[in-house]
């Protein structure tokens, strides 16, 4: 069975709001149901657990939905992401019931119903069969805003770089001490560039703690960010 996970663009990088504390949830191993469940590729339950943005909810919201592809773009765009689908015959009086399970034994925040039509425009469905999206609300992968340096700030540093504006409470940036005026010179020790690199670096390292070299008040500094998860393209 394929389906098509869509990347959102770079504004997931740039708003989002406050998760306050953290507190881990290690979801139970999914039943054996009639569906299966495949969890979507560096979405398992470790990683889940750790990136999302709020410990998930007694029970899930269930939704019916008709374009699999236009509810990956509406909700990605705010940083609610699949993490696994079933398929299940939708004769049986049972299906709905099952998912629904499945979807508190994977912590889903939101399960959508796709009729056979709809799963069938989705992915390799059979005849039939009703696909079922299990969904997540991540932390936001950085939670700050940047710019390109301007000519000054080049010509202070010798180099490229980007300069923070606004840190998010709660996010990744606000986590490792970032300050607004920071001015961002590396990640991993890579050179940055200007913006668009930086946004592609973010990108390239979702999901994993990266050290951010910093200068601040002219003292260089380094600051281990450990990023949130975005959508990646790929296909099941």
């Amino acid at each position: 069975m394929r389906l098509r996970t869509f990347a959102i663009g770079a504004a997931v990088f740039l708003a989002g709001c406050a998760t306050g504390s953290r507190t881990i949830f290690t979801p139970a191993p999914a039943p054996e149901l009639t569906g299966g469940y495949q969890a979507i590729e560096g979405r398992g339950p470790e990683v889940v657990a750790e990136l999302r943005a709020a410990p998930p909810p007694a029970e899930p919201e269930a939704i019916d939905g008709k374009s699999y592809e236009a509810d990956q773009k509406r909700l990605g765009a705010r940083g609610t992401m699949p993490i696994g689908t079933s398929h299940f015959d939708a004769a049986d009086a049972d299906a709905r019931q099952n998912a629904l399970r499945q979807a508190r034994n994977v912590g889903a925040d939101q399960v959508i119903f796709y009729a056979p039509s709809a799963a069938k425009d989705a992915s390799a469905a059979g005849a039939g069969e009703m696909l079922v999206a299990y969904y997540v609300r991540f932390k936001l992968p950085f939670g700050a805003t940047f710019r390109d340096l301007n000519a000054t700030e080049k010509q202070a540093l010798n180099r490229g770089g980007v300069r923070i504006g606004s840190v998010v409470d709660g996010t990744p940036a606000s986590k490792a001490n970032l300050l607004g005026g920071d001015m961002i010179v590396s990640l991993d020790g890579t050179p940055v560039g200007n913006r668009g690199e930086f946004q592609s670096m973010l990108r390239a390292h979702a999901g994993k703690t990266v050290t951010l070299g910093i200068v601040r008040n002219g003292e260089s500094l380094d600051r281990m960010v450990r990023l949130g998860l975005v959508p990646t393209a790929s296909a099941r």
